[in-house]
């Protein structure tokens, strides 16, 4: 019998690095299920965890971090900031130190379920250089989604959607540090620095996927359609918009519905946004 021809560089398995930012406001418990599920209780776990902490912290989520990097079964890299400068510049600082190419997204209170990874990895692999997926919210107990948030599949629905509102969801993707870094890497821009990266990444021919089950549980706590809302929010949308124009991502009647509608959802009340969020993106769970 003929032996099986071996495979390629190419055609092997990638292995892969979790990067998982933590700052002040997270809970050691959180977020040691965070990298239990990214981790020992995937069907395909990562080579290394990239653990960045944004800022000082509290002494017990310390120890913790301390815990996890002296005990995980997956090599950790503790990355310490000293002050907290926000996501996009922790991103920015730790994505270089991942060991691999291919990185996937994790934040310090979601949950990842068992077979995320080996979902999605199978796609970069395939050439795709970002894979998201659609996402549960769940509240504490994370066996009782409250929630589903879609994802829209397909690369022209995608490219659709992004001239509209953010196609991808940040906590479930998996991309390749190349590309990111082809387009700039992470740029400031308050409360979007994701949805500025993807339409960078889009209007560069990036291969952006999603995969249409979800497949992490999205921590919502209370007060999250609050923070939707108010000036703060309102100007950093419009300074969003402004970029998105100036990309030519979107065109001028785009910019202008985006303004007043993603502008005037800002004031709509609480009720009412949540409502109009979750019939944009998804559905509740009965």
């Amino acid at each position: 019998m003929a032996l099986a021809e071996p495979l390629t560089a190419s055609e092997l398995p990638a292995r892969f690095s979790v990067l998982l930012p933590v700052y002040a406001g997270d809970t050691p418990e959180r977020v040691r299920r965070a990298v239990e599920s990214n981790t020992v209780e995937q069907t395909r776990p990562p080579a290394e965890l990239v653990v960045v902490q944004d800022g000082p912290v509290a002494p017990e989520l310390d120890a913790e971090l301390e815990r996890i990097a002296r005990e995980s079964p997956v090599p950790v890299r503790l990355v310490r900031i000293p002050q907290n400068r926000g996501l996009a510049h922790a991103l920015r600082t730790a994505l270089p130190l991942c060991a691999y190419d291919v990185v996937a997204r994790a934040d310090a209170d979601d949950v990842a379920y068992p077979e995320r990874f080996e979902r999605q990895l199978p796609l970069v692999e395939g050439g795709a250089d970002l894979v998201g997926s659609a996402m549960h919210e769940i509240g504490d107990d994370e066996t009782r989604p409250v929630a589903l948030r879609t994802a829209p599949v397909g690369a022209e629905r995608i490219a659709a959607v992004s001239r509209r509102r953010n196609p991808i969801s940040h906590p479930t993707v998996v991309l390749r540090r190349s590309a990111v870094e082809r387009v700039g890497g992470y740029e400031d821009a308050p409360m979007a620095e994701d949805y500025w990266l993807w339409a960078r990444m889009l209007h560069a021919g990036a291969d952006v996927r999603n995969v249409a089950e979800p497949l992490v549980g999205y921590r919502v706590s209370a007060g999250s359609y609050e923070r939707r809302g108010g000036y703060r929010v309102l100007r950093a949308e419009l300074a969003l918009q402004a970029r998105l124009r100036a990309l030519g991502h979107v065109g001028f009647l785009q910019w202008a519905t985006n303004v007043m509608v993603r502008g005037g959802y800002r004031f709509v009340p609480v009720r009412v946004r949540e409502a109009a969020y979750r019939l944009m993106v998804g559905r509740r769970h009965d």
